[in-house]
């Protein structure tokens, strides 16, 4: 016992020593702590944080901080941002649908008001009223209307199971325009039939509308069947009825039909997965016959001499290019205004018609014309995207039929226009005057609308979009309260 005493003794003062110095050391704050000190130490050390100095805030990245001076943004982001957000809506699922919709009607709007403005005067020289033409046009359009409406409600069924009643009515008209005392001849073309009264109908027009619609069921049932591995099954017979319907189109005399027909026949192809062999030899195939039969005729030999052309020529043979020219090149900016047109007072022939598009330039300008391609490239755009997005081949096929249709017959038109390329002699598509052009067009841009409704997303867009669907999904999250709540 004496020696643990002794030996606790000395502890025990060492620590009641160190004990005595620590109570000397701490602030009176802590003085009357005792053994609470350490609890009494944590308040103590906040105040102290809160009133003492603290570290500098770190700026956050990208130019955004809380307390430093903002950082200026850069153009290239704000670029950026402009350009994902145009990306975002052009990726949304009813882009499409209101392209091919706003963009058909707005072209068939358009070419309503310039063909009133550059008919009045054919009209007039006709000893018609200055109407005449734009009332013709007016009732294509509605007729035409309500077959957009239509073929644009009818399932894709529906539109396969017309295509063969299509292609042989086509078919037996185009063979009745050959037949003496039936067919008529309209600026030196055998391709018209009279209705009666002021009614005519070009039967080839529709001819376009039944090889997109046959070739596109044909080639469909072919893949489910994996026979286009086959060249025998991707040619026959689409190639040889293609080759059919451009005969009867060349008994008439119509070089820019069938050129058009070429177009779709290889854009069919083209979409069938066709080896590039077989594309080259088809391709050259139809180039040889379109050679002779451009080289055996005069009249053709000409309008291909005409292609950039800026004199009327001997004989005046190239008198419609040059004049077509003379129209855009007066129309400046925002062109000399509507109705206002010098050129189709007897200069330019087939103002309302052919080159409309040249009294377009010359009344509203490089404004106005740029609109129209607009329009045209925005169409184009959107049936490509439907035919992309699908998974239905007779759908891929049939909108990329359409869609090669339209948009080579506006290239060939407005090229001919501008000089590049020779005068062909077919329509501005829902443009130009022609109610025979105008009805299968409208038909056509129709289906292009049943597609892209066909689309799943863009079909669930739709039904969200729906007055009576929404109301219902707004009442369904809407929680029920107790009858006592307010």
């Amino acid at each position: 016992m004496p020696a643990e005493e002794s030996s606790a003794g000395p502890r025990g003062g060492r620590s009641r020593a160190t004990e005595a110095i620590s109570r000397a050391l701490t602030p009176p704050l802590l003085a009357g702590a005792g053994a609470g000190a350490p609890a009494a130490l944590g308040p103590a050390l906040r105040v102290r944080s809160a009133t003492g100095s603290r570290r500098p805030p770190v700026p956050r990245s990208k130019g955004r901080s809380t307390g430093g001076p903002r950082v200026p943004r850069s153009p290239r982001g704000g670029v950026r941002r402009i350009h994902e957000r145009v990306r975002r809506a052009w990726d949304r699922p009813l882009t499409a649908y209101y392209l091919i919709l706003g963009a058909g009607l707005l072209i068939t709007v358009l070419g309503l008001v310039m063909v009133y403005s550059a008919s009045m005067i054919k009209a007039l020289e006709l000893d018609k009223p200055s109407t005449y033409f734009f009332r013709k046009q007016f009732l294509a359009a509605v007729i035409g209307a309500g077959l957009m409406a239509l073929a644009a409600r009818m399932p894709a069924k529906l539109h396969r199971a017309l295509a063969y009643p299509l292609l042989m009515g086509t078919v037996f008209l185009m063979v009745l325009v050959q037949v003496p005392g039936i067919g008529m001849s309209v600026n030196g073309n055998q391709n018209w039939l009279y209705l009666g009264g002021p009614f005519q109908l070009q039967p080839s027009e529709f001819g376009k509308l039944a090889l997109v619609l046959w070739g596109a069921d044909l080639l469909a049932r072919k893949q489910d069947k994996r026979l286009l591995t086959q060249w025998k099954h991707l040619l026959v017979p689409l190639v040889p009825v293609a080759f059919m319907l451009l005969g009867l189109i060349m008994l008439g005399g119509d070089m820019g039909t069938a050129i058009i027909l070429t177009a779709i026949l290889f854009g069919l192809l083209w979409l069938a997965g066709a080896p590039t062999r077989l594309f080259g030899g088809v391709l050259g195939f139809a180039a040889l016959i379109a050679f002779v039969l451009i080289k055996t005729s005069p009249n053709r030999m000409s309008r291909l001499a005409c292609i950039g052309a800026s004199e009327p020529g001997p004989g005046d043979s190239c008198w419609q290019a040059v004049h077509g020219i003379y129209a855009l090149a007066s129309g400046g900016w925002f062109g000399s205004g509507l109705g206002a047109s010098v050129e189709k007072w007897g200069q330019l022939p087939e103002p309302h018609t052919d080159f409309i598009f040249a009294i377009t330039g010359e009344e509203l300008g490089l404004a106005g014309t740029l609109s129209v391609l607009a329009l045209f490239a925005a169409l184009g755009y959107a049936g490509i995207r439907v035919a992309g997005r699908t998974e239905d081949p007779f759908v891929r096929y049939a909108a990329g039929g359409v869609t090669t249709w339209i948009t080579v017959q506006a290239v060939i038109n407005i090229g001919a226009v501008l000089g590049l390329l020779p005068i062909a002699g077919v329509p501005l598509p829902l443009f130009s005057y022609g109610g025979s052009a105008l009805l299968p067009t409208m038909f056509a841009v129709g289906l292009l609308i049943a597609f892209a409704r066909e689309d799943p997303a863009a079909k669930a867009a739709l039904a969200v979009r729906r007055p009576g669907v929404r109301w219902k999904t707004m009442r369904r999250r809407v929680k029920k309260r107790p009858s006592g709540e307010r």
